[in-house]
C-alpha cells in the first residue's frame, strides 16, 4: 500500500505545479540554510580521534607569577615551560608521551627551478606519530636512538614532498634546512585531523593547514631552533636560547597517552605531587589547580567552537521553523481543494487512517523533493562559504553523515508540516460532500 500511495504522491506534484514548486522551494531553502550551518558546526565540534580521545591527555600547569594573579582565574598560559615539559617527558607517565613546539624553516630545494621555500612545521618527540596515528606514505619515523641523539632527520608532508621531488619516493635524499643538511626518512600521507587538536596553540589554530614537515624535538633543541607560535613570559628573560630554556617562559605542549581512561586519576595525582615538589623549589607559587584535559575537553577548554557558531546554527533552525510554518499554510491550501475526493473515498469505504496515511505520504514526497533541491542549495552555500577564506574552506564541506541528515531533515520537516493539513483532510464528512456534488 505504501508503494501505491507513494505513486499517488508523485502524481499529486503535477496537479498544481505552481503551488508544489513553492512548497518544495520553501522547504529546500530552509533545509539548505540549516544544513550548511549545521555541517560547519558538525566539522568544528566533531571528535577528531574518537576511538582514543579519552586516553589522550594534555596537562596544564600554572607557573605564573603571583604578583598579578587573581585566585580562580585561568592559568598563566595553556602551554608549558621547557623545564616542566622535560620533567613530564622524563616521568614515564602513560604508555606514550610527546612534547612539541612549532618551527618554521627556509628550505633550499635540490631542483634549480625552485627558489628558496619557507615552510612551517612542528618539532615533536618520537611518539608523536603513533599517538596521533599519522599515516606514512613512504618511509617511517625516526628511531629511539635518533630521538635520543637529536639526529638531523625530517619527515615531510605529502604536498611538500611532491613540490620538492615530484611523485617519487624521496626517502634517503638530503634536504637543506636552516643551512644544515637533513635526511628525508619519511613522507606523511594526507593527514589533517579536524579540528587540529594536537596543536591548537600557534601554527594556524584549530583549522589551519597541515604541518609541512616534522623534525625531532631533540634535534631542534640541540640546534637552538627558535619557535614559531606564541610564547608567554611572566618575568624578564635574559637574551639567548639557553636563557629561554632556563626561564619560566611557556611555549611547548605535552601530550600523554594512557593505557586506559581509568589511569587518569593516577596521572592527576602525579601532577599534583609534582606541583608540590616544585613549590619547594620556589616555583608554581600560585597553588592553582592543575589542569588535565582529554581531547574533547581540550577543544571545549580552548573554545574551538565559540558561542557565535552555536548561535548561527540556532538562527538557521529558526529560519527552518519559519519555512515550516509557510509550508503548513501551503499544504492546507493544497489539501483543502481535495475535500470532494476525500468525501467520495470515505463513502466508498476508506477509513480515516487510510486517508491520513495517504496524505502524510504525499507530504513525505514533497519533503523528498525538497531534500534533493535543498542538498543542491546546501552544496552551493558551502561552496560560497569556502570561497571566503582558506580556513572556512577547511570546514565547509559535507560528509556522508550530513548528506544523510539532509534527507532525513527534509522528510521529517515535511511530515511535521503535513500533520495539521492531513488531520484537517481526515475530518471531511462524506455525507456533506456527496450532498454538495
Amino acid at each position: 500500500m505504501f508503494h501505491y500511495y507513494f505513486l499517488l504522491g508523485l502524481r499529486s506534484l503535477r496537479r498544481n505545479p505552481a503551488l508544489t514548486a513553492l512548497m518544495v522551494l520553501t522547504l529546500a531553502i530552509g533545509v539548505a540554510a540549516s544544513v550548511s550551518t549545521l555541517t560547519i558546526l558538525h566539522v568544528m565540534s566533531g571528535d577528531p580521534i574518537p576511538h582514543k580521545s579519552e586516553r589522550l591527555l594534555v596537562p596544564v600547569l600554572d607557573n605564573g607569577s603571583v604578583d598579578t594573579w587573581v585566585p580562580g582565574s585561568r592559568p598563566f598560559d595553556d602551554q608549558l615551560s621547557y623545564r616542566d615539559a622535560s620533567n613530564l617527558m622524563a616521568s614515564k607517565q602513560g604508555v606514550r608521551r610527546t612534547v612539541l613546539y612549532g618551527v618554521s624553516a627556509p628550505i633550499e630545494p635540490e631542483r634549480k627551478d625552485l627558489g628558496a621555500i619557507s615552510a612551517n612545521g612542528v618539532a615533536p618527540s618520537r611518539d608523536f606519530f603513533a599517538m596521533f596515528e599519522a599515516p606514512f606514505l613512504y618511509g617511517h619515523s625516526w628511531s629511539e636512538q635518533e630521538d635520543a641523539a637529536g639526529a638531523d632527520v625530517v619527515v615531510l608532508s605529502r604536498p611538500l614532498a611532491e613540490k620538492l621531488y615530484g611523485s617519487v619516493d624521496p626517502t634517503g635524499r638530503r634536504l637543506q634546512m636552516w643551512g644544515r643538511s637533513y635526511q628525508v626518512i619519511g613522507v606523511l600521507d594526507d593527514w589533517l585531523p579536524l579540528p587540529r587538536y594536537y596543536r591548537l596553540i600557534g601554527g594556524g589554530g584549530a583549522f589551519g593547514k597541515e604541518d609541512e614537515f616534522v623534525v625531532p624535538f631533540s634535534s631542534a633543541i640541540r640546534h637552538q631552533t627558535g619557535h614559531s607560535g606564541s610564547m608567554s613570559c611572566s618575568n624578564n628573560t635574559a637574551p639567548g636560547f639557553q636563557a629561554v630554556l632556563d626561564s619560566e617562559c611557556t611555549w611547548m605542549q605535552v601530550w600523554i597517552e594512557l593505557g586506559s581512561a581509568r589511569e587518569r586519576a593516577a596521572l592527576q595525582d602525579y601532577l599534583d605531587a609534582y606541583s608540590v615538589e616544585q613549590r619547594k623549589l620556589g616555583r608554581m607559587l600560585r597553588k592553582a589547580p592543575n589542569g588535565l584535559y582529554n581531547v574533547m575537553e581540550w577543544l571545549e577548554y580552548r573554545k574551538v567552537v565559540g558561542n557565535d557558531n552555536r548561535l548561527t546554527a540556532w538562527l538557521a533552525f529558526g529560519f527552518l521553523l519559519l519555512c515550516l510554518v509557510n509550508t503548513v499554510g501551503l499544504l492546507l491550501a493544497k489539501f483543502s481543494v481535495r475535500a470532494a475526493e476525500v468525501g467520495i473515498r470515505r463513502a466508498l469505504g476508506a477509513s480515516q487512517r487510510e486517508i491520513f496515511r495517504q496524505f502524510l505520504i504525499e507530504s513525505g514526497v514533497i519533503g523528498l523533493a525538497g531534500g534533493l533541491l535543498g542538498l543542491l542549495l546546501a552544496y552551493g552555500a558551502l561552496a560560497l562559504i569556502a570561497m571566503q577564506s582558506k580556513k572556512l574552506a577547511v570546514v565547509a564541506h559535507m560528509d556522508l553523515t550530513m548528506l544523510a541528515a539532509t534527507f532525513v531533515m527534509a522528510i521529517a520537516a515535511a511530515l511535521l508540516a503535513g500533520l495539521l493539513p492531513t488531520w484537517r483532510a481526515c475530518q471531511v464528512t462524506p455525507a456533506m460532500q456527496l450532498k454538495s456534488q
